[in-house]
């Protein structure tokens, strides 16, 4: 005969029944647990990222901030200034020279990137054929965006030689394209463009690859010219693209140094100073670092704006 078991209550419990609810209640505290350590798994798995992240961006933020709202002590110590409050910031912006700085920034910044978006897209548009041999142009098209910007910059500033040079042989003329005030900011231009147009063909004609071919089939049933399924077809349905390529150019051409520190250095007579050129001469050669880093806050202040409006249209847009 069986062993009977006897409950609280008086009553019998047989073995199985027995290990039958302590296995519920394991698979029951195994969940439980469960639950819990995906819970916590990815604040856990995210928190070193976290901490070294804050120490390598958010001291240095940290300390230029306080940088920014200090002036510098007679010994020449970072943490021997006293405090000046807005002092930095209002000394920038009646500079003439930062003001300056301000608007060639947000000229060139427009300038830059309407021509990259233009180039790009028809770029993309022809690069967007089937036809033979046409992946090796696409993989060529790469080939300015591999190049390290200074390296490109230098190779442009030999070809711009005013002597030397083998545009200006090209042309018949002997031009000082970058020591001339009107051509300087022109010829830096150029290079930012034909360095950069290729990163925006790259994202559209990922885009147009990606679009259903549905739509421009019914246009082209509907009598929709080539022309019309491009406006009112095509340049819709990329137009994700089209924000993601602007809002990335707008910010990396809005911080541009490489092209201008190696080939004109801010100059000549201020021509081609950008605040991002401005801030590293104010702090590692006159090495005014609470002035430099007043303009560093200005510049980011800025930044933000700029990436504040073009999230504020895509969110507009999608709503839409």
């Amino acid at each position: 005969m069986g062993v009977r078991m006897g409950g609280s209550d008086g009553s019998t419990v047989q073995p199985a029944e027995a290990a039958g609810g302590a296995r519920k209640r394991w698979r029951a505290l195994r969940q439980a647990l469960s639950r819990y350590g995906d819970r916590f798994f990815v604040p856990s798995a995210v928190l070193p990222t976290f901490v070294l992240m804050a120490c390598v961006f958010g001291v240095p933020l940290l300390f230029s901030l306080y940088l920014s709202f200090t002036i510098g002590g007679p010994d020449g110590a970072l943490f021997s200034g006293r405090f000046a409050g807005l002092a930095n910031y209002d000394d920038l912006l009646h500079n003439a020279v930062f003001k300056s700085a301000i608007f060639i920034t947000l000229g060139y910044t427009a300038a830059s990137v309407a021509a990259q978006m233009l180039f790009g897209l028809a770029i993309a548009l022809l690069l967007n054929v089937d036809l033979p041999g046409m992946r090796i142009f696409r993989t060529a098209l790469i080939i300015p965006m591999m190049i390290t910007p200074i390296v490109g910059a230098l190779c442009w500033k030999l070809l711009l030689d005013p002597s030397h040079g083998v545009i200006n042989q090209w042309l018949g003329t002997q031009t000082v394209w970058l020591g001339t005030p009107s051509t300087a900011l022109i010829a830096v231009w150029v290079v930012g463009v034909w360095q950069n147009t290729t990163y925006v063909t790259l994202i559209l004609l990922a885009g147009l690859r990606s679009l259903p071919s549905e739509p421009l089939e019914a246009a082209s049933i509907d009598g929709a010219n080539r022309l019309q399924s491009f406006w009112y077809v095509i340049l819709p349905m990329l137009r994700p693209y089209l924000l993601v390529a602007l809002l990335l150019r707008t910010i990396f051409e809005f911080r541009a140094f490489d092209n201008i520190y190696a080939m004109t250095g801010g100059g000549p007579a201020n021509s081609t100073m950008v605040l991002s050129m401005y801030t590293y001469l104010m702090s590692f050669v006159q090495f005014d670092f609470n002035m430099g880093a007043a303009a560093a806050w200005i510049m980011l202040l800025i930044s933000l704006i700029l990436c504040t409006f073009f999230i504020v249209v895509v969110r507009r847009r999608e709503t839409l």
